[in-house]
């Protein structure tokens, strides 16, 4: 979609999903029947598409090649009403790919192809000179070391409202730029959250807590059907999600955020900012929602 404002931005991973589901219990190594399906995807794409469900008018900077897949994938985004012209469209670097399995205990495995994010580096991130933008900006951890390191001390981003997400507990560590960064608020899992303290920790409300200390700004940390919380100069808030069946996995994180975002784009207050964004989840997991 070209021609409209946004008023959000999404950095990072903008490629396919292919996930296997099945509804049965796995392990490594089963072999069970299920569905798979192709959709767009990725964790900045995941948070605007959410975000968007939920009324926001979201851009991507990232990188999609200019193959079939590419063309499919930028349709695709112009069709969900999100804004793709500052997309980098790269003739010489294949459209990125997530493969997934899950079963009805979770997420078995998965494995996310980026190169080309990664070898796009600061490419994807061009088009904010024109663009002027002083809205909320989420940043995906799947970007490199390098480029997380380079947004962090980037002029552009000091007054920002930045909004990171890691791209998985393999990634979380490239946070870690972030962690003093005057106006970043940091979107963890409670594994995650372990991962950047580098020692166990017991409960989301602890986590939160402990990584202020560190020097965050703000931290939000969900912990699955379990209590999530927040942690910023006025303390330690938590909300426990409403119990419900579990039928995904893949992006509920991605959708907490954006919720997050939404909430307090429409002006609302950190209890009711928190709680609109685990009830989200919560509704995402169980099979409904956008």
């Amino acid at each position: 979609m070209t021609g409209v404002t946004p008023n959000l931005l999404c950095v990072g991973s903008v490629l396919w999903d292919v996930i296997g589901r099945s509804d049965l219990h796995m392990i490594a190594g089963s072999d069970v029947p299920g569905r798979i399906t192709r959709l767009p995807g990725g964790v900045a794409l995941n948070i605007a598409m959410a975000a968007r469900a939920y009324g926001m008018t979201p851009a991507l900077l990232s990188v999609v090649g200019r193959d079939a897949e590419g063309d499919a994938l930028i349709g695709a985004l112009d069709r969900l009403g999100l804004v793709t012209q500052h997309v980098y469209r790269s003739d010489d670097l294949p459209t990125d790919v997530y493969m997934a399995v899950e079963g009805r205990n979770g997420l078995i495995a998965a494995i996310a192809d980026a190169h080309s994010l990664e070898q796009a580096g600061p490419k994807i991130l061009a088009p904010l000179d024109a663009l002027s933008f002083d809205g909320p900006i989420a940043i995906d951890g799947n970007l490199t070391v390098d480029l997380l390191a380079r947004i962090a001390a980037d002029a552009r981003f000091a007054r920002a409202d930045l909004r990171i997400a890691p791209a998985s507990p393999g990634k979380v560590e490239r946070l870690k730029p972030f962690l003093g960064h005057p106006t970043a608020t940091l979107y963890v899992n409670l594994e995650e959250a372990g991962l950047l303290l580098h020692r166990p920790v017991d409960d989301a409300a602890s986590a939160a807590a402990a990584l202020r200390a560190h020097g965050l700004r703000r931290v939000l940390v969900t912990d699955g059907p379990r209590q999530t919380a927040c942690a910023d100069d006025g303390g330690v808030l938590t909300h426990r999600p409403p119990e419900v069946m579990v039928t995904r996995v893949t992006g509920a994180g991605d959708t907490f955020m954006a919720a997050h975002i939404a909430a307090e784009a429409r002006g609302a207050g950190s209890r009711d900012a928190l709680e609109s964004a685990t009830r989200a989840a919560a509704i995402y997991v169980s099979g409904d929602g956008y």
